[in-house]
């Protein structure tokens, strides 16, 4: 018999991928969908499941199935998705912590993967040139969606030590990015004139979405215990990515950088949080050999392979997902 996995998040662009990726792989025999609404079309080879993680129902689907593998993917990056901050807080941690209960009380689960963000590091100009997953952030995020993140890594490491048994995979993601998924930094560099901090050139690091979504099939198929930094190598200044993206650019003093990105941003769908803001500001960069050497990961797009993917899109996917 193969795994059954369940994959949380599927009715979102990169769950359902996911999903249809596991599904079609012959070491995994059932894969459940779970989300809180349908997805518009269906998930090929998945059995979806209308269902809320915050919800506590959520064992009794994790018990009758026999759920051996357990892929979170339900965390959302921006309060726009979810329809407030408040409703975003509550769906990632609130809901985590209801879907690890329901992992705590599931006997048959032997593998938990998350899918986690490079974003736990913060952004600043103390930080190192590269963090590796021992580093602690030297500025921590304080709001938003990587706050969430540093929550949601927290109860999962207390997952990790009342069930010894179970194999955790914890995934700190670069920036998703790619010719379909859509994400708050797409939208960023999609707008009709970018904004940038006056004075400063952050470095960016990408993870294209089919190596970001092979790294979790991955760590499906061959579980490896503890937290891995998954990125393309190498790194793009701003400059250059603009550049690359031949949009025009208007450099704005960093005290006024959020309300002139607002305002440049009609839809709402590029994140210009403080957060966020500290990141194109200062950048960020992954060390990832332990991707590599533990993980047994190794990315077929390097971030400049990734973002011109990106850059070369036909069309993107219709709404915005998790980066």
């Amino acid at each position: 018999m193969g795994r059954t996995v369940l994959v949380t998040g599927v009715s979102r662009y990169l769950g359902g991928r996911m999903a249809v990726l596991l599904a079609s792989d012959p070491a995994v025999s059932n894969v459940i969908g779970v989300d809180v609404v349908p997805p518009d079309l269906a998930i090929p080879g998945t059995e979806f499941v209308r269902a809320d993680i915050r919800n506590p129902v959520i064992a009794k689907v994790m018990g009758e199935a026999g759920v051996d593998t357990v892929v979170h993917m339900g965390v959302i990056a921006t309060s726009k998705q979810a329809g407030g901050r408040s409703t975003m807080k509550e769906i990632n941690v609130i809901g985590t912590m209801q879907l690890l209960a329901a992992c705590q009380r599931t006997p048959s689960v032997r593998s938990l993967i998350v899918k986690s963000t490079a974003a736990v590091y913060g952004s600043g100009p103390k930080d190192p040139a590269k963090f590796s997953e021992d580093m602690e952030p030297r500025h921590a995020p304080s709001s938003g969606w990587a706050k969430d993140s540093v929550e949601v890594e927290t109860y999962v490491r207390g997952f990790a030590r009342r069930r010894p048994d179970v194999t955790v995979t914890n995934l700190r993601f670069a920036n998703f990015i790619g010719p379909h998924v859509q994400t708050a930094l797409t939208a960023y560099f999609s707008l009709p004139v970018v904004p940038t901090v006056f004075g400063f050139d952050p470095r960016l690091q990408f993870v294209h979405e089919d190596d970001g979504l092979e790294a979790i099939r991955t760590a499906v198929l061959a579980p490896r215990q503890g937290t891995f930094n998954v990125a393309g190598d190498g790194v793009l200044m701003l400059s250059q990515a603009l550049r690359r993206a031949r949009r025009p650019t208007i450099a704005v003093p960093g005290p006024m950088f959020s309300a002139v990105g607002r305002a440049l941003s009609p839809r709402g769908l590029a994140d210009f949080s403080a957060e966020a803001v500290r990141y194109l500001t200062f950048g960020r960069a992954l060390d990832t050999r332990a991707m590599r050497r533990t993980l047994g990961f190794e990315p077929s797009w390097t971030s400049e392979g990734a973002f011109m993917s990106f850059m070369n899109r036909d069309e993107l996917a219709p709404e915005a997902d998790v980066a």
